[in-house]
Parts: structure tokens; sequence; C-alpha cells
């Protein structure tokens, strides 16, 4: 461990770690991180996605100095400002949604999702809320509320909380790929209770839960569903969304418009930033009712500003969709010489990697994952696992990086396979992950 990785054990709560190796960060340029000894990584995580634009980006640097050099203030809570106005009339624009919509800022996809339920449930008077088990909606108590993820077993869920099975169609619930079983669950449980439900989140992918495609078609039946009973839905696209999955928004995929959206980490390309997009009448409903000091700071907005006209000025959707086959493709030949290697998904520069102990199975392979992202680390690339179990491993690369960071990713993860029995036990273990 560097100098800088145990100043930071010393001296910084666990509470807000989740570490799989000892990283320790000096700097980055585009989708490469230096550590203190001057090591550089590729970044297939892209900070949990957060660096859309990857590090040092001149677009980014040039908003944020502007902002910084002069900023409008410090928040939207009590005084409007230029960049979070146009930031927020940029999204309305980019959003298919009809009606009277608006946009409310915050720090993180966590408190986006709190204050979207918080205000649901408020402007229409019902109390409950459907998701499903292994999603991470955030890390708030009222995000957690709703969340179905095994690392949140403990926190106190929302009365009337409905937690449906993800339609995973490598693990299909009641062995129908489909995701018509899952259905015809919901149907049944509105059908018996046709007012109790306010709101449903969903993830297009579930990223947390372990990089999940669905099935086609199935959010596009579940919306209308949730719209026979007046359930509003809502689109967490905290991670996969702006540009990631191959498109602008993941659910354009599902051929259907949510309600509401929300966004997160890479819309601020670094910075703290998240907003929700939807009806005027929900995000309307009161004053004062879901704020922070902070929220729509002039210079995290800036930064926004910047990643969308980037993403749009650069074609970086269209490029996640060229780059994630690039990187899928490469899996798939590792795959033929892993038997690790279980499942391949995603979409655009979102891709998961199952794990497995047997292919017929499916069995988890958890201990593997850690010594393989570790061995991995070790090799130079810097690559996070998710799911239940631990065994997915999850690529959210920038969506700047580079065909040639990708192959180069690729190589290292190919030496990682062959060398993962290698790694102790009592190295990973040093590591809580997930």
């Amino acid at each position: 461990m560097t100098a800088l990785y145990k100043r930071d054990q010393a001296a910084i709560a666990n509470l807000q770690k989740l570490r799989f190796f000892p990283l320790a960060v000096t700097g980055g340029r585009g989708a490469r991180l230096t550590e203190e000894n001057g090591r550089e990584l590729i970044d297939l995580s892209g900070a949990w996605g957060a660096a859309s634009l990857g590090y040092g980006h001149p677009a980014l640097v040039e908003a944020i100095s502007g902002a910084a050099a002069n900023p409008a203030g410090a928040s939207v809570l009590s005084a409007a400002n230029g960049p979070a106005a146009a930031l927020a009339e940029k999204l309305l624009t980019a959003f298919p949604g009809s009606g009277d919509n608006k946009v409310w800022f915050g720090h993180s996809g966590s408190d986006a999702n709190e204050a979207v339920f918080r205000a649901v449930t408020k402007a229409t008077g019902r109390s409950g809320v459907i998701a499903f088990v292994g999603a991470y909606h955030g890390c708030t108590v009222g995000s957690m509320a709703f969340s179905g993820h095994s690392v949140q077993a403990g926190a106190t869920k929302a009365d009337g909380l409905l937690l449906l099975p993800y339609p995973d169609p490598y693990r299909p619930y009641h062995d129908d790929p489909t995701g018509g079983a899952i259905l015809a669950e919901l149907r049944e449980r509105l059908e018996a209770a046709p007012e109790r439900f306010a709101v449903a989140f969903i993830e297009p992918i579930q990223s947390d839960g372990g990089l999940i495609v669905p099935p086609t078609g199935f959010f596009k039946a579940f919306s209308a569903i949730c719209r026979e009973f007046n359930v509003l839905v809502v689109c967490d696209e905290v991670k996969v969304g702006l540009g990631r999955s191959g498109r602008l928004h993941c659910f354009e995929h599902e051929d259907f418009v949510p309600d509401i959206l929300t966004i997160g980490k890479g819309l601020g390309g670094g910075l703290p930033l998240s907003a929700a997009i939807g009806p005027a009448r929900i995000l309307d409903c009161a004053s004062a009712f879901a704020m922070q000091t902070l929220h729509g700071n002039p210079i995290s907005t800036a930064a926004g500003l910047a990643v969308l006209e980037t993403i749009e000025r650069d074609e970086l959707a269209q490029e996640a969709e060229r780059k994630g086959k690039l990187l899928r493709d490469g899996l798939a030949r590792l795959a033929e010489r892993y038997q690790l290697i279980g499942d391949i998904r995603g979409r655009g520069l979102a891709c998961g990697v199952d794990l497995v102990l047997d292919r017929q199975t499916r069995a988890p392979a958890r201990a593997e994952a850690a010594k393989l992202i570790y061995r991995a680390y070790e090799l130079g690339l810097v690559v996070y696992c998710v799911g239940m179990n631990a065994n997915v491993l999850e690529m959210t690369p920038p969506l700047t990086v580079a065909d040639t960071d990708i192959v180069q990713a690729l190589n290292v993860l190919d030496r990682a396979f062959a060398e993962v029995s290698d790694v102790p036990d009592t190295v990973v273990s040093q590591f809580a992950g997930w």
C-alpha cells in the first residue's frame, strides 16, 4: 500500500468506502488514472460511471474554470442562476416526455430518487411504491426505503413497498425469460389494491443488481399496466443514462417514455450533480420541500451543461454503441477460453460479465470475482464487481475511452483470468467490497 492509501485509512471514515484493492489516485487523463507512484491504470469503471467524459476533458475544464472564476451564487435555493437555468432547459428539450415538465436538481442519484418518491406520494396522496429485487436507488434513508439490493437488507423499508423480481433472462423467474410471470404478478397486486400504489421505480438496465438487461418489451408492457392504475413510472438512469447505453436515454431501447426520469453520476462529469425531470404537477407540489443549500450549484450545473453539449457534439452515444460492441466482442473471445465467464451482457458502454463456478448450475463465483479484479488492478486495470452475490464485473468506462484502451484492457483481463487462482485469499480479505 502506498503512503497516500495509508493516510486515507488513518483519516477517512470507512462509512463512505467501498474498496476492492488499494487504489490511491493522484491524477488522471482521459480514461487513465495515475497512482501516487506514477503508475497509470486504465479505468474501465469510469469512477462507477461518474467520469462520463473521462479525466481532464477540455470542455469540462473550461466550463468549471469559467463558472468558478465568477460564480453566480451557490445554488438555486433562494436565487436563480444562469448555468442551472440553461441546464434545465437543455434537459427538458432532450426529454421526450409530453406535457408540462420541470427539472429538480440535486447532488446524487440518491437524493434525486428520494426527492421524487417524497414528491409523488405527497402530490398523489398514495403511499405504495413498487420496485425490484436487486435495485439500488441510493444510500439515503429515503432511497434505501424502496431499494431491493441485498447490501441494504437491514434498512427500514417504506410502508406498502412491493418488491418484484427483476426480469433476468440469464436466471429467469419461474423459468420465464420473457418476464411474463412478473407482469402477471404486477397486475394481480394492482387489481387487489387499485388505489394503493403511487409510483414504480425501474432501471432499464439493473446496475448494481448485476448489470442485467431486461427482455425486449418488458418495460413497455410494465409501464402500460402501471398507467392503467394511475401509477407513475420513474426511470432511474443514474448510472446507465446520458449516452452510455448507445442512446441518449436508456429507456429509448424499451420503446416507452417514463413519467419521470432521474439522472446523476455522469451528468456532472465527476462533480456532484443529479436531476429529476417530470410533470410540474409533481415537482411543483410544494415549496421548500426537497431542498439542500447547494442544490443547483452553478459550478456543477455548468459542468452538466458541458457534458450534455459534448455528448451531442461528439456523438458520444453512437460512439458508446460502437465501443461497447468492441468490448463485448473481445469478452466473448475470452469466454471461449475461460469457463469462469457465464454470461456477457449490456448495451453500449454498460457491460456486465457474470462469473460462475459452473456454466450449467450458474452458481455465482463470488470469491473468484474478488480475486480477478484484484489481479487486474495489479496488472494496471480498474474494474469493479456488482450483483447480489458480487460476482458480476461491471464495465462503465468513460464515453471517451479510446479503442486502444479497450484492447489493452481486454489483454489485461486475459492475463488476470489466467492468473486468478494465484491470488491468495489473505490478500482480498483485507477489502470488504460489497
